[in-house]
């Protein structure tokens, strides 16, 4: 590889001497494999990580990023289950390559891989999609995937993070098994193979932070779902890097991230918005952003796919939290439309005895507003905006449907 973005990028995979043997992924000697105690989410691919290191020392932290030295070369390989009756049935998509260059910075390249993995093809300027087909329980689906651009690895590579994301303390305080066959700690493995500044002593190893997997159940709801805002979010969700208010970095204390009961900058019409409203998933954006596809899904780039693992995990937290109970938003049918004829409205609430608000002008419903206690029939153009009210519980947030009857 050149030692500046700007020189001659080999146009296949086989000519940059990553690999040994491409097809079963044998990786050149230089290589160190890798792994991570919490991936980053990628549509549900399977990654396998190698890093060649030159001659020069990473800088070690305990807690915060670490340094590499120009020339070093991290090498990451997609792999993504095309058949959920096969779970080792995988298709092999990309691998991408990030590399310290000369001048201070890192720039990364994506090579596709080829249908008979006889080489992997430099992937243009601008980037590529592809429709891939997925065979689930009820059929088949299309899962449509992103082959990024090298423009696009410089949005979360970058000066902010230390050009490199994963390979930290907290992520690498893990046992992997090595092609010698032995399983070791890779803090250890490093420190043994003289790859840091300053080597470490051995007994601190234990004593380092460690990020808590999802399905760790031996630790905190609170480890697990900061573990993974982490790994997913913290890239952009740190001081200097977004204009977001939160710090979503695990070495940041709770108290200090501004995360629960912080302000938002754009409230997505939620009344009380915070980044994480305790005890109340409804206002709390940052799990309404990561359980979208829409325009306001985060992270904005490299996911086409919900993690439901992940939300389902941040939903349990949020609900954990101290708070009291919350209502959710009242349920609209028919969903919202245009019709040819008047349309008759059902309004209804999970909770017995809640109480069911509503407008049908656009206007915010109140408690002093209409309160629902049949269908409401539609035979103009409507804004039908509802919430529902109990004693003893926090409001819902407003539910909305707007329909249009053509004359």
């Amino acid at each position: 590889m050149p030692d500046r973005a700007s020189g001659n990028i080999p146009p296949v995979l086989s000519r940059t001497g990553v690999f040994a043997e491409l097809g079963q992924l044998e990786p050149a000697k230089t290589l160190l494999p890798y792994d991570l105690v919490v991936a980053f989410w990628s549509d549900g691919a399977l990654k396998t990580r190698f890093v060649a290191l030159p001659e020069g020392k990473v800088g070690f932290s305990s807690s915060g990023d670490w340094t590499f030295p120009p020339g070093t070369v991290f090498v990451k390989t997609f792999e993504l289950p095309t058949d959920a009756a096969q779970p080792r049935l995988r298709r092999r998509l990309e691998t991408r390559l990030l590399v310290f260059d000369r001048a201070g910075g890192v720039y990364g390249v994506t090579y596709k891989w080829r249908s008979d993995l006889s080489d992997a093809d430099l992937v243009p300027a601008e980037g590529l999609h592809e429709d891939i087909t997925i065979r689930d329980a009820t059929g088949t689906h299309v899962q449509s995937w992103y082959y990024p651009s090298r423009k696009d690895c410089l949005e979360c590579h970058n000066s902010h993070t230390s050009g490199a994301l994963g390979p930290k303390t907290r992520q690498m305080n893990r046992d992997v098994r090595y092609p010698d066959g032995a399983s070791e700690n890779q803090l250890r493995r490093w420190n043994r193979l003289g790859l840091f500044e300053a080597s470490l002593n051995e007994p601190d190893i234990a004593s380092f932070p460690t990020l808590a997997r999802s399905d760790d159940t031996t630790r905190s709801l609170e480890d697990r779902a900061r573990s993974w805002l982490d790994a997913n979010c913290a890239n952009c969700h740190r001081p200097g890097a977004t204009v977001a208010n939160f710090d979503a970095r695990y070495e940041t204390p709770l108290s200090e991230q501004q995360l629960i009961d912080g302000p938002v900058l754009i409230d997505q019409n939620v009344d009380r918005a915070r980044v994480i409203s305790p005890h109340d998933p409804w206002r709390s954006v940052a799990l309404m952003r990561i359980d979208t596809n829409d325009e306001i899904r985060m992270p904005p780039l490299a996911r086409n796919i919900i993690d439901t693992r992940g939300v389902n995990l941040m939903r349990q937290w949020i609900e954990s939290l101290p708070g009291r109970d919350v209502l959710s938003p009242p349920s609209i049918s028919p969903s919202g439309g245009t019709f040819e004829h008047p349309v008759s409205v059902t309004l209804a609430s999970d909770e017995p005895g809640a109480e069911i608000r509503y407008t049908l002008d656009g206007s915010v419903p109140g408690p002093k507003d209409a309160r629902y206690d049949g269908p409401i029939r539609i035979d103009g153009p409507a804004v039908v905006r509802a919430r529902a009210y109990k004693e003893g519980f926090t409001r819902s947030i407003i539910a909305q449907q707007v329909y249009l009857i053509r004359p």
